[in-house]
């Protein structure tokens, strides 16, 4: 007989589909719809207008369209900037994004886990949740959405 397996805490790792419902209270976002990107090592945020902070060094501002395919409402967001990488986006270019390191919240799950920041304007999700979010914590099964709520 096969052991359930265990995320980090020794809790059973949650199912969860191809597409879920998210939060990231530090940013105040409340409900953000993602994708589930098991190709993607980390998970990246639709971000625009990225600019430095008035509260120091290392602090970036920036804007979020937290709802798929609206320009409304826009979501002014600060966090502290940890790095800069070169990321490969699916259509084959290298960008260099800022990475932040923020609380999410899927289902009754709440973690902190670093978010690349990038525009997501032309793609259908404003958020992608890669392997670095997921592992250990999850068990993916794309025949399957909003297992942890529908918002």
């Amino acid at each position: 007989m096969a052991r359930a397996k265990r995320d980090t805490a020794g809790f059973p790792k949650a199912i969860i589909g191809w597409r879920e419902w998210c939060a990231l209270p530090d940013l105040a976002l409340p409900g953000i719809l993602a994708k589930v990107d098991t190709g993607a090592k980390t998970s990246s945020l639709h971000a625009f207008d990225v600019r430095q902070s008035d509260r120091g060094e290392g602090w970036i501002d920036f804007s979020v369209h937290p709802v798929q395919r609206r320009k409304t409402p826009v979501i002014q967001c600060t966090a502290q900037c940890v790095d800069y990488r070169s990321v490969t986006s699916s259509n084959g270019k290298s960008e260099k994004r800022p990475v932040i390191q923020t609380t999410l919240e899927i289902g009754f799950r709440r973690f902190v886990t670093e978010i690349t920041l990038t525009n997501r304007d032309d793609m259908g999700f404003r958020m992608l949740l890669g392997r670095q979010s997921l592992n250990k914590r999850f068990l993916v099964d794309p025949s399957l959405s909003y297992c942890c709520g529908d918002q």
